[in-house]
């Protein structure tokens, strides 16, 4: 997963450096776009519903539930968001997953998804490169590529890339400086 760190107001640039990837369990991972105020707060519902839930049952939630559980706050609050999400992570039962919800609540599992502002001008790039069963770093390659080509063109979006890579083993975040962005073909 991988976000840049612009957060805006219009024209206003509220946040150089806000980091928009949040961790809500130890496998699961969302990425926010639209009224930064709401998915802070959806994120923070979601992270406490799937903590209790890992309590209650033993177990850690999947991917999917923490999909599902967004998807319901944003629905049944459809009308009061401004919010667009994406979830992912691994779990045992699914491994890699990663779940589009869109603002509306319309939850999809995809192989990729994106959002935000910067996304309408990196669908073709996504289009022509994205393909199954790509290595771990050939994804991470791209998403950076694609982050820092979204960056270039849209006005709203800006600052550092930060990404994270989440395994069966371990979650790892990388940050990419705004002087270190990966242009090019």
């Amino acid at each position: 997963m991988g976000a840049d760190s612009r957060t805006s107001t219009g024209t206003y640039v509220a946040v150089r450096v806000a980091d928009k990837i949040t961790q809500v369990h130890d496998r699961i991972w969302i990425c926010r776009s639209g009224s930064a105020a709401d998915t802070q707060a959806l994120t923070d519902y979601v992270r406490h519903y799937l903590g209790q839930l890992a309590i209650e049952t033993g177990r850690a939630p999947t991917v999917r539930v923490a999909a599902h559980v967004m998807r319901r706050l944003i629905y049944e609050n459809k009308d009061h968001l401004q919010a667009g999400v994406i979830v992912g992570g691994w779990d045992p039962a699914e491994r890699g997953a990663v779940y589009n919800i869109a603002l509306g609540g319309t939850c999809t599992r995809l192989p990729f998804a994106l959002g935000g502002s910067g996304s309408s001008y990196i669908y073709g790039l996504v289009d022509h490169r994205f393909r199954e069963g790509m290595g771990r770093e050939e994804a991470q390659d791209l998403v950076k590529k694609c982050i820092s080509h979204a960056m270039a063109r849209d006005g709203s979006s800006g600052g550092i890339i930060r990404t994270v890579v989440i395994t069966e083993e371990k979650c790892e975040r990388e940050y990419i400086s705004g002087d270190q962005l990966p242009y090019g073909p």
